[in-house]
C-alpha cells in the first residue's frame, strides 16, 4: 500500500478537517503576536500531526479491526498527542490568533457566571483526573467494548471523548504557574500522574495475563491483520497500556517535578505558614481596635 492510500481517509470528517484547520490557523496567527519557540512550535505540530493520523487516516481502519492498533491510536489520541501539544502552551498563542471582537467577546464570556463556571469545571483538580481515566477504562468493559465498535456514532463519541479528557488533564499537569493561579498545586501535579496511572496500569495487565479472548468484537468486524492471533492481539493491546502509556505518564510526573524545583528556586511556592500568620493576625486585628 502506498503513502496516498495510508493518508487517506478512511471514514470522511469535515467537521474534523475544520477543527484542524482552525486550530492550527489559530496558533499561526497568534504567533505573529506572541514570540513562540522553536521548540514550542514543533510540540505543537507534531501533536496536531498524530491527532490527525489517528483519526483521519487508513489508521483508523485497522484501529476497528485489531485490538492492539486501537489501543495504539488511544495512546495518541489520550496520551502523546494531547500531552505535546499542552507542552508547547498554545492557549496564549491561540487567544492573541482570534479575532479582537472574538478575543473580547471570550475575555467578557470568562467573567460571567457560567463562563466561570465552566472554567473551574474543566479545570477542577480531582474531576479532570478522574475523567482521565474513566475515559480509558470504560471503553475497555468488554460489553462496551462491542457495541463502541459497531455504532459509530458511539466509535466517534469514545475518540473524542479520549481526547477531550487528554487535554483537560495535561493542561493541569503540565501547568508551570504556581497555585493559585493554576488549578492544581505543583506537589499535586507531581502525586497526580502516580494516582492515574496505577488504574490504568492495573487493566492493562489484566489484559494482558487473560487467556481467553475477550473482545470478539475484532474476530467478527475481521481481523485486518489475520497473522496475528485474538490471543497475541490482545496480548499487544494490554502490553501497550501497560507499558507506554506508563512511560508518558512518568514523563509528566518529571516534568511536574522540574516545575516544583524551579518554582522552589525561584522563592514562587506558596508559604503556608505565612499564610497562616496573616489570616491570625486578620481575626485578632478588629479586637486591638
Amino acid at each position: 500500500m502506498d503513502l496516498l492510500a495510508w493518508l487517506t481517509p478512511w471514514e470522511f470528517s469535515p467537521t474534523l478537517l475544520l477543527l484542524f484547520f482552525v486550530g492550527g490557523g489559530l496558533f499561526v496567527r497568534g504567533t505573529r503576536v506572541h514570540h513562540v519557540t522553536i521548540v514550542r512550535q514543533a510540540l505543537f505540530w507534531l501533536g496536531l500531526i498524530f491527532l490527525y493520523l489517528s483519526l483521519h487516516t487508513r489508521i483508523d481502519y485497522y484501529a476497528e479491526r485489531m485490538f492492539f492498533v486501537h489501543r495504539l491510536q488511544h495512546l495518541v489520541l489520550h496520551h502523546f498527542g494531547p500531552l505535546l501539544i499542552m507542552g508547547a502552551y498554545p492557549g496564549q498563542v491561540m487567544r492573541a490568533g482570534l479575532p479582537s471582537r472574538w478575543r473580547f467577546a471570550l475575555r467578557d464570556f470568562r467573567r460571567t457566571r457560567v463562563g466561570h463556571g465552566l472554567e473551574t469545571l474543566l479545570t477542577h483538580k480531582i474531576l479532570v483526573p478522574c475523567l482521565f481515566v474513566f475515559f480509558v477504562v470504560i471503553w475497555l468493559v468488554p460489553s462496551i467494548q462491542f457495541y463502541s465498535m459497531l455504532d459509530w456514532r458511539l466509535y466517534r463519541f469514545m475518540n473524542w471523548s479520549v481526547v477531550a479528557s487528554g487535554f483537560m488533564y495535561w493542561n493541569l499537569i503540565l501547568d508551570r504557574r504556581p497555585s493559585p493561579p493554576a488549578a492544581m498545586s505543583p506537589g499535586g501535579r507531581i502525586i497526580s500522574p502516580v494516582l492515574t496511572m496505577a488504574p490504568q496500569m492495573l487493566v492493562g495487565a489484566i489484559i494482558t495475563f487473560t487467556q481467553h479472548d475477550i473482545y470478539p468484537v475484532f474476530a467478527l468486524c475481521g481481523r485486518a491483520i489475520p497473522s496475528i492471533s485474538a490471543a497475541m492481539d490482545q496480548t499487544l493491546g494490554g502490553l501497550t497500556m501497560w507499558i507506554p502509556a506508563g512511560i508518558i505518564e512518568v514523563f509528566g510526573l518529571l516534568f511536574a517535578l522540574g516545575t516544583l524545583m524551579r518554582l522552589s528556586s525561584k522563592g514562587r511556592l506558596p508559604n503556608k505558614r505565612a499564610r497562616m500568620q496573616q489570616a491570625q493576625q486578620a481575626k485578632q486585628a478588629p479586637l486591638t481596635v
